[in-house]
Formats: structure tokens, sequence, C-alpha cells
């Protein structure tokens, strides 16, 4: 009789791990599709300049500021590529995008390079995009055709209220070159509304220590760079956690 009772729990219990991978694989395998299928559908939109899947696939609100966005970089970069690819989160309920956008304009017949990385997370309401959130930003744009060895020693996170360094070094020695340079930092919502004045600068590059504010959110510092072989600004955010 125990034998017996082992044997039908054995084919309940079958039965029952049968029915949920039957059901859970045709459904991991659809999500998985969709998610790569948007993924291409957004890269190609982006690069044909043609936005109705943005109007189709993301929340109203956010769809008007993807296409402000998108038009302030095209406006400036009419030639500007996109590509787009989907990072593993380990964050709940949320998607990760890794964005890079590249591009080039002439002003004054020098050529100026545009090149911007940043990850794109979200999650999605009523099957659209929603609560979109860019971190990891670093934009720079030069036209010394990369003839500057510079590094860029910027944290992508800091603790609230904590002291950190932004360090823009030129590699090479100065000997008799005159460089200047100016770094700021601004919120969200007042970037593009700003202007960096140029200073002279007797080392190396800009270094600068600060100090990050007392709660949580996000820090943007913009910054240029003249050099006799060239010009290079740059914009990078820092999150700003609780922990890390």
């Amino acid at each position: 009789m125990i034998n017996m009772l082992n044997l039908n729990l054995f084919k309940n219990i079958g039965v029952s791990l049968y029915l949920f991978v039957y059901l859970i694989i045709p459904y991991s395998a659809i999500t998985q599709t969709f998610k790569v299928d948007f993924v291409r559908d957004l890269e190609r939109s982006l690069n044909a300049r043609d936005l109705k899947f943005i109007t189709k696939s993301f929340i109203n609100y956010e769809s008007q500021n993807i296409k402000k966005q998108y038009s302030k970089i095209m406006n400036d970069f009419p030639n500007s590529k996109w590509k787009i690819k989907r990072l593993e989160s380990n964050i709940p309920k949320k998607e990760i995008l890794r964005i890079t956008v590249s591009g080039e304009k002439i002003i004054n017949g020098e050529i100026y390079v545009l090149e911007s990385n940043f990850d794109y997370l979200f999650s999605t309401a009523n099957g659209k995009i929603d609560e979109g959130i860019i971190k990891n930003l670093f934009t720079t744009i030069r036209n010394d055709d990369k003839k500057i060895d510079i590094s860029f020693k910027i944290p992508d996170r800091v603790l609230t209220g904590s002291k950190y360094d932004i360090d823009i070094i030129l590699n090479e020695p100065l000997e008799e070159v005159l460089i200047a340079g100016a770094l700021k930092s601004y919120q969200l919502d007042s970037l593009f509304e700003q202007e960096i004045l140029l200073v002279p600068l007797a080392s190396g590059g800009i270094f600068k220590m600060t100090r990050a504010p007392s709660k949580p959110g996000m820090q943007i510092w913009s910054g240029i760079l003249a050099h006799p072989k060239g010009i290079i600004t740059f914009t990078k955010s820092i999150d700003i956690v609780d922990e890390i």
C-alpha cells in the first residue's frame, strides 16, 4: 500500500513537473524572442530616423522625452549611428539596454566626433516601456582625431556625502604647450542651459576633489579641455547612492 502511494505520488509530481516545464518553456522562449526583436527594432528605428516604433512601444511621456533628446542629438550630428544590446539585469522587474551613439559633424572645416555610451534601465506597464532611467552616461565630442592622449578618471557611483576625485589627465608631458579647461556640475534639468568658461591650466589636465550630495540621485559633470591639437568636451553622470 505504501509503495503504491509513493508510486502514485511520484506520478503526480512527475505530471505536475511536466506540465510546469511544458508551460514555462514556451513562455520563456516567447519572452526572449520579444526582447531580441525589441532591441533589433528599436535600433533599426533610431538609425532609420523613423520614430513610429518609439510612439508605439513607449508610454506617452517617455516617448515624448526620448523624441526630444533624439532631436537634439540629430540636430547637432545628423549622421549619428545607434548600437543597442541587452544586458543581463540583476534588478527585479528592470531591463537594461547598453546604448552607443556615434557621429561626426564638420564645423569651420574641423571634424568633430561624437561618442556616447549609456545604460537605459526601464520597466514595462501595460505592454509598453515605462520608468526609463539613464545610467553610466559618458559622452565626448572632440576634433583632435584622437591625437591627444587623455585619460578620464571619474567614478560611476559614490556614496552620499563622501569626497571623491575627478581627474582628466593628459598622459603626454606638456613641456611648452599651453592648455585651458573647465569643469562644472549640473542638475538634470539645466544641463543644456549653462555655459562653461575656459581658464588656463597650469598642470597637465583637470583635477578636482569634490563632495557628493547628501541625498541619493544623479550628479552630472561636464567639462572642456582646449589643446593646440584640438578641443575635447565631455559629460559624465555619477550615481549618488546610500551604499555600494
